[in-house]
């Protein structure tokens, strides 16, 4: 029996463990990617570590997140950023160059290699045939410090697809069409695997848009092979001395199969407020819409683009539709450029933004009171565009176009459009100007590094007592996202390397006087409902909340990469054993918890308020004890001298 593509990978990599499902494993990391929303935190845990060098065989630092310079504290952490890539030897993507995942799909990813990136859309890198994971900044900082990172061994699906595409429907629809049938948490603990007659139809951004999608059913990653698509890539962006031809072998087993026809697939939309919250378009068909936006590192490929500038050419946008382009590269904006697709988009009526990740992580452009957003994006959670009462709907390139010129949502199969097929250029421009190699190590050592007044120190946590007591200070419910917890926006971005400042915001969105309460009773305990902590990679959904004096976590499940970030941060994450507990405690309840024994199970938890006894169940490994008896990874780490 031959080996998977996922396996393959994961075996010339495998550091330590055994690659059975659900065993603990460490693999190598090859390259490392950060931006600027999570790179200030990690880059000030990396330089506790007092090496002088990474040792990873290559780490990005991009600058796309924090883009909007309201203040000084975005710039200066852009200069931190800076100073940080010279001193250790790290290549920095200057603002404007664009969002870090299309820049990696360009100029950096590599197939067979790993990645992980301290952002939960780094399976981007799938699409070029890497095991690309996101992960939380710690993570990731100790990967560039050369030590392994370990997950536990995924389950692999094979997603086999046949037929193509029918016109006027995009990479975008078939990651939908599956979250329609696996949710924002079905793919917890697995890879997906694209393997099939139908691969021969998708371009490499195509696939990097499933890929990246991925992410929202809570996949810990997904991949294609390398093949001769691959290769037509790579020659177009000057880097085919980094192809390979890697695949899965012919009698590749698989956990599960899952066959999907792409001639099938029709158009379709997530609703408000999940990406999960999938329907046709024929259900949400004459919609009025207010507002729409073609980008994000979903959908900011020159295909996307050139795509929906053919859709609008010789057209106008709805006179009410309040329109705008984020291509996701200054390569992508030079090749439309040099192209004349622009003057279709200007013509049309369509805002030019800078190539960023602007509205998606809600940076500008934020829609009206209880209007209708139309986006090519990954997310649409509750307020995370910046109007907690707007109402956003995920698409792919071909609705927006659709929706732009009808003003309603619409099937732009109808539009009466004769198909056509975009083609990637014979060769992209290529200009890496605005990417800072690393200086050579002499070089590196005289470099200052610049910390601005917003730049705090990271706080950290002391080590775990015998019994943690305190109150339930918040009850949430099921799917909590990290932007429920954390949230992003232009007023709370800057402060992410402030955590005290940042801590005024946790679950703004859910409870505004949740800050304030949490420092009243000097800590206490978070009590949830089922994929707690889905969504972003951000990690200052446990730094926050650590340093507000959170304990434990108590709910029915967790999202994997919340889970790891709240172990590396001191918090400790535990299950109820017998999920219909959950429905006896509330908020203000007075909890005892006894972690003396996290290695036996299960862990026992009294209800002082109500005299109820639970038991209590986590997945963690003995590892993973050892690093919350120390406080938190860091700690851990310094003390032992090791990361795994």
């Amino acid at each position: 029996m031959g080996n998977n593509l996922t396996r393959k990978i994961l075996k010339t990599h495998l550091v330590k463990g055994e690659m059975e499902v659900g065993k603990p494993i460490s693999i190598k990391i090859d390259h490392t990617l950060t931006q600027d929303a999570t790179g200030t935190m990690a880059y000030l845990e990396f330089e506790t570590l007092g090496l002088n060098r990474v040792k990873a065989e290559r780490a990005t630092s991009y600058a796309d997140h924090n883009m909007l310079q309201a203040d000084f504290k975005n710039q200066d952490d852009h200069k931190y950023l800076r100073s940080i890539a010279k001193k250790y030897g790290i290549y920095y993507s200057r603002p404007g160059n664009g969002i870090c995942h299309q820049v990696n799909l360009e100029r950096f990813d590599v197939p067979g290699k790993t990645l992980i990136g301290s952002d939960s859309h780094t399976p981007t890198g799938g699409g070029m045939g890497m095991i690309a994971i996101g992960a939380g900044g710690l993570d990731v900082t100790l990967a560039m410090a050369g030590q392994p990172y370990s997950i536990k061994m995924p389950e692999i699906v094979n997603i086999h697809l046949t037929g193509k595409l029918q016109p006027f429907v995009g990479a975008k629809d078939v990651a939908l069409y599956l979250l329609s049938k696996y949710g924002v948490k079905g793919g917890r603990g697995k890879v997906f695997e694209y393997t099939g007659e139908g691969l021969k139809t998708l371009n490499v951004p195509q696939r990097a848009t499933i890929t990246n999608m991925g992410t929202e059913m809570g996949l810990t990653t997904s991949i294609f092979p390398s093949d001769k698509i691959t290769l037509e890539y790579l020659k177009k962006q000057g880097r085919e001395k980094d192809w390979i031809n890697l695949g899965a072998d012919s009698e590749a087993s698989y956990d599960e199969t899952v066959d999907v026809d792409l001639s099938k697939i029709e158009p379709m939309v997530a609703k408000p407020h999940s990406p999960g919250n999938i329907a046709p378009i024929s259900e949400v068909e004459g919609q009025t819409v207010d507002q729409v936006i073609v980008g994000s590192c979903t959908n900011s490929s020159y295909s996307d683009i050139v795509t929906v500038a053919k859709m609008l050419e010789g057209k106008k946008v709805a006179v009410h539709i309040s329109a705008g382009l984020l291509p996701g590269s200054r390569q992508i904006l030079a090749q439309l450029s040099e192209e004349g697709w622009i003057k279709s988009f200007v013509k049309a009526g369509v805002r030019i933004l800078e190539s960023a990740c602007g509205p998606c992580i809600g940076m500008g452009f934020a829609p009206g009171s209880d209007e209708i957003s139309v986006r090519t994006f990954n997310r649409n959670f509750l307020g995370r565009c910046g109007t907690k009462s707007a109402s956003v709907y995920l698409t792919s390139p071909e609705v927006a176009a659709a929706c732009m010129l009808t003003g309603k949502l619409t099937d732009p199969r109808k539009l009466g459009i004769k198909p056509f097929k975009v083609k990637l250029p014979k060769k992209f421009i290529i200009d890496d100007s605005m990417i800072i190699p690393p200086l050579p190590i002499e070089e590196a050592q005289k470099v200052k590094i610049v910390k601005g007044p917003n730049i705090k120190p990271l706080p950290l946590k002391d080590a775990l007592s015998d019994k943690l007591v305190g109150e339930v200070l918040i009850k949430v419910g099921d799917d909590i996202t990290t932007d429920h917890i954390m949230p992003a926006g232009a007023q709370i971005l800057p402060f992410r390397s402030n955590i005290p400042e940042i801590s005024k915001f946790v679950f703004r969105v859910l409870d505004e006087k949740f800050y304030d309460r949490a420092m009243e009773k000097k800590g206490g305990f978070i009590v949830g409902g089922e994929n707690y902590g889905q969504g972003s990679s951000r990690e200052h959904a446990a730094i926050a909340p650590s340093y507000l004096g959170i304990k434990a976590v108590v709910v029915k499940s967790f999202s994997r990469i919340h889970l790891a970030n709240l172990i590396n941060f001191g918090i400790v994450p535990l299950e109820f054993k017998n999920k219909a507990d959950y429905d006896t405690i509330d908020q203000d309840d007075g909890l005892e918890i006894d972690v003396a024994n996290l290695n036996e199970q299960p862990i026992k938890m009294k209800n002082l308020t109500k005299g109820k006894e639970y038991e209590l169940i986590h997945t963690l490994t003995t590892n993973q004890v050892a690093i919350l008896k120390e406080g938190g990874k860091l700690q851990f780490v310094k003390k032992h001298n090791k990361g795994e």
